[in-house]
């Protein structure tokens, strides 16, 4: 029976903690977008959570009571 060559007979050769981060940057580079999407979407939250927490900045997005009723004008 041959020998392997090439990249099947150095994956033998490699310790376990080596093949695990390959894999785990294999799996990065194959959902590069899904996660970049993802993330794009936990910082807006996280923003728009932030700016949303500040009572001046709330205003904006919520009526005053008694206030002038910008949206029946």
């Amino acid at each position: 029976m041959a020998k392997r060559s090439g990249p099947a007979r150095r994956r033998d050769d490699e310790s376990l903690l080596t093949r695990a981060v390959d894999s785990v940057f294999t799996f990065i580079r194959f959902a590069e977008f899904e996660i970049l999407f993802v993330l794009f979407f936990v910082v807006a939250f996280i923003i728009f959570k932030d700016l949303t927490s500040r009572p001046e900045y709330n205003q904006i997005l919520v009526k005053k009571p008694g206030g002038p009723d910008w949206w029946l004008s």
